[in-house]
């Protein structure tokens, strides 16, 4: 990791958990199983939200080194009421975990092989010119497939067009006629279309609808009554917790707009999951045991290609569904997400010793660096980067 990128770690450290600032009335905790040798002093991370970077957050460690839950921030800023600690959030490309999983319990049936093109199953989508992309490319992000074209360039005008209903078919033709980034299984570019595409060929396989298929297999069997489809739907279903996005508002002044309301169907199967941290805390721990994809399948989402990323030329980092980093001496798997005023991860040494779930209520929640609060969380888990 670059020295900027441990610096900002380090800087990180020290300010949210070393010089945390004082509880407010707002801040609420609840700690169970903790020692104070295995588990880091998380509620100096949040403690004193809201603040400019975030309105809220929701925090879970688990694991056999420990538990811990908190919570801090206002559900809203009209009445500063306390926060949801139980409220429902955009999981963003978190979803991108439950499609794996699904598409590789899919293989485990033998109704998808990871190793055939995406065009034996979508030959009417998919073009001649990406014939050889794997179903196994399209979920590690080596497909080299370009990302579809979306209306607007800045965060007001995607707010412009926040309820516009995009079909999965037609971000896919957007994508794919387009020339290809690179050669198929040469470089890894981490992209939203992999996934569209793949959740089509689950569809196209099953016969059903991917949502159904996602609910069948994992959310029903996990019980995790809180987590589900949006669909078409821009409101989030039950209690959550609002979410804010700085951008210029209609006085030409830059402030916080509410942007709870908002449509997903631009993520659909890459993006557009809703649930709690008790539901992603529970998927976490039964994932990384085996209990979601079983044998040697599993082993797909713990593989990271040996191929470079396009952008910097490191080494990929993302495999099918997760991603890893090295915090604290061990590796570090999981998944990130960001949706306009929510920043979500879930992740896991492999053996399951520590957990972290967090909702952050980011105020830029899909800008170019990590947000703050989200940032001190995952060091505090786990660790500077080795």
């Amino acid at each position: 990791m670059r020295k900027s990128t441990r610096a900002l770690l380090a800087a990180a450290l020290v300010l949210g958990v070393a010089a945390g600032p004082a509880l407010t009335p707002a801040f609420a905790v609840t700690s169970r199983s903790v020692t104070q040798a295995s588990t880091p002093d998380l509620s100096a991370v949040v403690a004193g939200l809201p603040r400019a970077d975030a309105t809220a957050a929701l925090v879970r460690v688990g694991g056999t080194e420990g538990s811990w839950q908190g919570s801090a921030g206002v559900h809203d800023l009209e009445t500063n009421a306390p926060a949801d600690p139980a409220a429902r959030f955009r999981a963003g490309s978190v979803t991108k975990v439950f499609t794996a999983a699904t598409v590789l319990q899919l293989a485990a049936e033998g109704r998808i092989d990871l190793d055939r093109p995406a065009r034996a199953y979508l030959p009417d989508l998919i073009p001649g010119h990406y014939a050889r992309v794997t179903v196994r490319q399209l979920l590690n992000h080596t497909h080299g497939i370009p990302a579809a074209d979306m209306p607007g360039e800045t965060v007001e005008e995607w707010y412009a067009n926040r309820f516009t209903v995009h079909a999965p078919e037609e971000m896919v033709r957007s994508a794919t006629a387009k020339p290809r980034e690179f050669r198929p299984g040469t470089k890894q570019h981490y992209l939203n279309i992999g996934y569209t595409i793949a959740a089509l060929i689950v569809e196209r396989v099953t016969g059903d609808s991917y949502e159904h298929q996602v609910e069948r297999r994992i959310l029903r069997p996990l019980g995790l009554r809180d987590t589900y489809f949006p669909g078409e739907a821009a409101e989030i279903t039950g209690p959550y917790n609002h979410g804010y996005q700085t951008m210029r508002l209609d006085d030409g002044t830059t402030g916080l707009r509410d942007v709870s309301v908002w449509g997903t169907t631009d993520g659909w199967a890459a993006g557009d999951l809703v649930s709690t941290t008790a539901d992603l805390e529970r998927f976490t721990r039964v994932l990384f045991a085996g209990g979601v994809v079983r044998g040697p399948l599993l082993e797909e989402m713990f593989t990271l290609p040996e191929v470079p990323d396009l952008k910097s030329g490191d080494p990929a980092a993302y495999s099918v569904g997760l991603s890893m980093k090295r915090l604290g001496g061990r590796e570090v798997w999981g998944k990130t997400g960001g949706r306009w005023g929510y920043n979500t991860a879930i992740a896991s040494t492999r053996d399951g010793a520590r957990t972290l779930v967090y909702s952050v209520n980011s105020t830029d929640a899909k800008g170019q660096d990590m947000n703050p609060t989200a940032l001190r969380l995952m060091v505090a888990a786990y660790g500077l980067p080795d």
